[in-house]
């Protein structure tokens, strides 16, 4: 795709805080630490592929058994990954990167191949050149994208600063052609002259044709078609909100820095840390930071929490200025290419709402589908409230965290305490993901010895995703534990997608050169290893060659030790089931175009298959399969798991009801009120407060807003979370039957999933995806009704026991 998603570390939506729905950056283009190099010093540049990899003849009780192993037991891990002195296969088996300059070479090569095809499209006249105008256009994408995904992922995650800037450097050079390729009206005409053309486009499959209209919105996004005087503006404009957005995040403060509060009254508070935060008889708490929130959380006197409320709830009069600024920008840029708002141009590109009106209708309904379990759970506030201060006390917004907190804790004071890490070592649990991929979709890991040069830390597992019918279906590169100024967000990264290699396109590889003498071009063992770098690929029983899907997952789970392997919180299991949803939608979905490949489908739909897995991590059929413990081999009792669960969403419906009053924010402030030179965020959102939330709104003085940083990633799309978190449940009652009767395990509920949805990435119409997979021919057309309908359907999860009664 020529806009991946491309992963920079922004805050995931509530639990999953890093799954990110990449900013656009063209229409071409969406997407002292302990020292190790993943290259030798002296890297040959010339060196051939190895042999594809089969596993048709795998032990499988074997391979379950050391997958295992090889994340609990270091001495495992340290016997299988075997020699690293051998030749130097490249940083993930890609042959160009077998030293920290092999980055720029292989954006040379690269740029050269790009501009090959920008010229076979610039210059198509026949049917035949017109035909393959789409397939040039996916080709173009994923060249750039081999560079800029793995540039990308390598400057940020790679712990060599020397590698980490030639990987920027890289991406630099990757992104400044790309700058180039907007300016290209040419492509566009092109583009929109073969789709015009019956006798090109009916000649197209259903995936060339969905690939076609992407790429024309991506195209009409970036203002390419307008005048030029017109595109000046809009570049302009853009660079203005580029900037305007970075001052926000970056710049962004309270109005009072600090909160000072008489130490007398922070009582409730853990009295070593107001120790730590006094001075003078006097507790100094700045506003925006973790003692801050705790103290919500824990003070029992009133006079504090509203003094600290109030702090943590007021942005700078500067930071809600900077904001409004964006807005006004982001409406003008809106405006500029032709649209009624900036909700307008975000949800018109490959988002299932379309519009800013179904949006509403899916918030309304889920508002109102979430008011009485809302209005129960401010009434149980209440009643705790005036357990301690009488029957006329009311809830004031500041009493909300503390009183959930003490009802929490009372919940907690009644049970016995669990220790649930102990029955999920990171071992078991990949152990288990294998096995219930393999029982719901046939496809397992199989652990394999990492190259020299392959992985880009010693910490680093290599899995081969092996299917029982179609053989090695993809790579998966496990980067899951801690070290040192590792970034802790958990994330997936896809370092290629799948894409068909056309016949053509491998023939060419024996004249593949480059203007730049200095740059050498290795040599391969075949021309299907050097179409695809020396990477993993696949060849189909009628002889297609596809590049294998290769993904990384990176977490910061704690090490393992010689007695005891790394042991995961309730929450870090969830987690883990969470990024590798997005990993088996990147592996399913298998497309011929890269454009359309894996996650690269509907934004408002990319997080369902990760949030569906958060279902899969609390059911007792699945938990059996791998949680034991990792001493006594006993296993998890599943009342443990249900408490815990009850515990975390105890308001769960005031969360939703939150994230709701945010999503409406979001559109509000993206509407056509942006257009009319002014904008008060914060009457905007006190309004919305005052009509849709159940819980004492904020008072008049605060501008919480000001602190609301998604607005500049997801502007616009911030209720796609609770659209897809309402999706998962759906999925999860109707296709797997909420786990009842082992229904979570059953493979043809695992087919049902993937043949009308996840196979297909973003290469059919969404809304038809899912109606199959629902079986509800109500959702088959989209739009505001079908909207509507899954806001009415609400997102409330509870427990097994909750569905039992």
């Amino acid at each position: 795709m020529i806009q991946p998603l491309i992963k920079a570390g922004r805050p995931r939506l509530w639990v999953c805080s890093d799954c990110l729905l990449r900013r656009t950056l063209s229409p071409l283009l969406r997407q002292q630490r302990r020292r190790f190099t993943g290259f030798t010093a002296h890297a040959p540049k010339t060196l051939t592929g190895a042999i594809p990899v089969t596993h048709k003849n795998g032990d499988t009780k074997h391979d379950d058994s050391l997958l295992r192993s090889i994340f609990d037991s270091p001495e495992t891990w340290k016997q299988f990954s075997g020699d690293k002195h051998g030749r130097n296969v490249g940083l993930f088996r890609n042959a160009y990167l077998t030293s920290p300059h092999g980055f720029l070479d292989f954006a040379q090569v690269s740029l050269g191949k790009a501009r090959a095809l920008v010229d076979k499209v610039l210059n198509a006249q026949s049917l035949d050149e017109y035909r393959a105008i789409v397939r040039h256009l996916d080709r173009l994408s994923d060249i750039l994208c081999r560079v800029l995904d793995m540039a990308d992922f390598v400057r940020v995650t790679h712990p060599d600063q020397q590698i980490q800037r030639t990987a920027s450097m890289a991406w630099d050079m990757m992104y400044e052609y790309m700058n180039q390729l907007n300016t290209m009206t040419g492509l566009y005409d092109q583009l929109v002259k073969a789709m015009d053309n019956p006798l090109v486009s009916t000649t197209w499959s259903e995936e060339e044709r969905m690939v076609a209209e992407v790429l024309k919105l991506d195209f009409a996004k970036s203002a390419v078609h307008l005048p030029k005087d017109a595109r000046d503006k809009f570049v302009h404009l853009s660079s203005a909100i580029s900037q305007t957005g970075t001052n926000f995040i970056q710049h962004m403060e309270p109005k009072i820095p600090y909160t000072t509060v008489e130490k007398s009254r922070m009582m409730g508070m853990d009295p070593v840390e107001v120790k730590r935060m006094a001075s003078m008889g006097k507790v100094y708490v700045q506003t925006l930071s973790p003692q801050a929130s705790i103290a919500l959380r824990t003070v029992r006197d009133d006079h504090a929490r509203h003094q600290l409320f109030m702090a943590s709830r007021t942005a700078s009069r500067r930071t809600v200025h900077t904001l409004e600024e964006l807005m006004l920008l982001r409406g003008e840029s809106a405006k500029l290419s032709g649209f009624e708002s900036y909700g307008h141009l975000v949800l018109h590109d490959r988002m299932m709402a379309s519009t800013p009106e179904s949006v509403r209708q899916f918030l309304q309904a889920l508002s109102e589908n979430t008011r009485p379990q809302a209005q129960q759970e401010v009434a149980d506030l209440t009643a705790a409230k005036r357990a301690h201060k009488g029957d006329d006390a009311t809830l004031e917004p500041w009493d909300k965290d503390f009183y959930a907190e003490s009802i929490r804790q009372a919940i907690k004071s009644r049970q016995k305490r669990e220790d649930l890490s102990s029955y999920f070592s990171l071992g078991t649990v990949m152990q288990g993901l294998s096995r219930i991929f393999t029982r719901l979709y046939g496809i397992r890991f199989v652990p394999r010895e990492p190259m020299p040069g392959e992985t880009w830390h010693p910490d680093v597992r290599r899995l081969d995703v092996v299917s029982d019918v179609e053989g090695h279906v993809a790579v998966l590169y496990c980067d899951l534990f801690y070290r040192p100024l590792k970034s802790p967000n958990p994330a997936h990264f896809t370092l290629r997608c799948s894409r068909e290699l056309s016949p053509h396109e491998i023939a060419e590889t024996a004249h593949t050169q480059t203007e730049n003498p200095h740059v050498l071009i290795p040599s391969f063992e075949s021309a299907e290893f050097a179409a695809n770098d020396g990477m993993a690929y696949s060849r189909s029983q009628d002889g297609a060659i596809k590049q294998l899907p290769t993904i990384a997952l990176v977490c910061d789970f704690p090490q393992q030790s010689h007695n005891r392997p790394a042991l995961l919180s309730f929450f870090q299991l969830e987690t883990l089931f969470h990024e590798m949803g997005h990993a088996i939608h990147s592996i399913l979905a298998r497309t011929s175009f890269q454009n359309v490949s894996g996650t690269r489908c509907a934004t408002d739909l990319a997080e369902l298959p990760s949030t569906l897995m958060e279902y899969f991590a609390a059911d007792p059929s699945v938990l059996a399969l791998f949680a034991r413990h990792y001493k006594t081999d006993n296993r998890l009792p599943y009342e443990w798991v249900d408490n815990k669960i009850r515990e975390a969403r105890r308001f769960e419906a005031l969360d939703t009801e939150n994230q709701i009053i945010l999503a409406m924010l979001d559109q509000e402030l993206h509407s056509s009120k942006a257009l009319q030179g002014h904008i008060d965020s914060t009457e905007i959102f006190h309004s919305l407060q005052r009509q849709y939330s159940t819980a004492p709104p904020d008072p008049q003085g605060t501008a919480w807003q000001g602190f609301f940083g998604h607005l500049v990633g997801y502007g616009s799309t911030y209720y796609s979370y609770l659209f897809d978190r309402v999706l998962a449940q759906r999925v999860w009652n109707v296709v797997f039957n909420s786990g009842q009767g082992g229904a979570a395990l059953q493979r043809e509920n695992g087919e049902r999933l993937k043949e009308n949805l996840l196979k297909w990435g973003g290469s059919k119409d969404p809304w038809k995806c899912l109606a199959g997979a629902l079986k509800d021919e109500r959702l088959e057309g989209g739009g505001e009704k079908a909207m509507k309908l899954v806001g009415s359907w609400g997102g409330q999860r509870g427990t097994k026991s909750d569905q039992a009664v």
